[in-house]
């Protein structure tokens, strides 16, 4: 039996398509916001969105609309699925349609430029409102379409955000648990994607299973080192939104920046990738921010190092390969043994040493 609680999806691209379906398949009714009016007329009569996950037969239950306030109108719990480029433009479209007692929750994973922040963080600032969360996970939307067994987690220090999207989202084969770290969570999915294309690279430059898990190892390290540097907590990168997150983004060619890793290890520009994609993946600009925002406050980052330099300064992927570890053999699990006690270890065996 359908539920009369409604459920709005802002932003028709892979995720939100696949997450409008699984609320709608879990009985909800469902509206999903895209901005061109053609493709809410296309989605309403077809019951198809020609433009991403093209095959996947949507509910009829959805009803599609290029209008903020009818998508809007009434919905008791929000997802944000669009891209950190657009999202404060849409969100700030869509502040005269929204109530203080709505849930919002960005499935985002990325930067906004402007003061470097979290999609939450925008949320935050732009509505005041209490009830906010994000989703993150390995969820790879063409697999949520084929209703594979999937996971995630619904990340909010608000009890209310977290219990209703596990009730909206969750079914046999999306299984959604929870975590009050937010900005852990979020972190987590915002970073992995630098990280899956330092691993398409990788591949493409042939390099072996020894490697591959070095860089996903290292890769861990770097990302956690980095989050709680802005105040996360460190336990949250063993979860699905840290190693889950990242393991898939590794390893998986349905993944887009693992897709621009491997175009830049076989010599193609970031102009001709662009090209061939049809837009920019999120780790593209997060390895820009995150790049100066390390450099800001003294983060040892050598993979985010040696990608800026890859994707903005011309350098060839097979010069920087062997400095994408470093050249420092630090501690092997990040915060177990603290930097500090790795420097004064080694000095002390220089000193026996000489």
């Amino acid at each position: 039996m359908a539920s009369e609680r409604l459920v709005t999806v802002l932003g028709g691209g892979s995720f939100g398509t696949a997450l409008a379906s699984i609320v709608a398949n879990n009985g909800y009714a469902t509206r999903l916001w895209v901005r061109d009016p053609e493709l809410a007329v296309h989605i309403n009569q077809q019951h198809r969105n020609p433009r991403y996950l093209s095959d996947l037969v949507l509910p009829e239950s959805i009803q599609a609309t290029a209008s903020l306030q009818q998508a809007l109108e009434g919905a008791e719990l929000v997802f944000l699925a669009i891209p950190s480029k657009g999202f404060a433009q849409v969100l700030d479209q869509a502040l005269p349609y929204l109530h203080p007692d709505q849930l919002l929750v960005s499935t985002t994973k990325g930067f906004e430029e402007q003061g470097f922040r979290l999609m939450s963080q925008v949320m935050e600032q732009k509505t005041g409102f209490k009830h906010l969360g994000v989703l993150s996970g390995p969820n790879l939307a063409g697999e949520l379409a084929q209703k594979q067994l999937t996971a995630t987690v619904i990340a909010s220090p608000d009890d209310l955000t977290r219990a209703t999207v596990q009730q909206v989202l969750g079914n046999r084969y999306f299984r959604v648990y929870a975590n009050t770290d937010m900005y852990g969570a979020e972190l987590g999915g915002a970073l992995k994607n630098i990280y899956a294309i330092a691993a398409g690279m990788a591949s493409a430059l042939g390099m072996g299973e020894n490697t591959r898990s070095m860089l996903m190892t290292r890769a861990l390290a770097e990302m956690s080192r980095f989050a709680v540097s802005l105040g996360a907590n460190p336990m949250t990168f063993l979860g699905l939104s840290g190693v889950g997150d990242l393991i898939v983004t590794c390893s998986s060619p349905l993944s887009r920046n693992f897709r621009v890793g491997q175009a830049l290890g076989r010599g193609q520009s970031l102009d001709q990738i662009v090209a061939s994609l049809g837009q920019v993946a999120e780790g593209v600009n997060t390895v820009r921010l995150v790049k100066h925002k390390a450099d800001e406050m003294g983060i040892y980052m050598p993979l985010v190092q040696a990608l800026y330099l890859v994707l903005f300064e011309g350098h060839q992927p097979t010069e920087v390969a062997g400095s994408m570890m470093g050249r420092e053999q630090s501690t092997d699990v990040e915060f177990v043994l603290p930097h500090d006690e790795v420097v004064k270890s080694a000095r002390n065996i220089t000193r026996v040493d000489t």
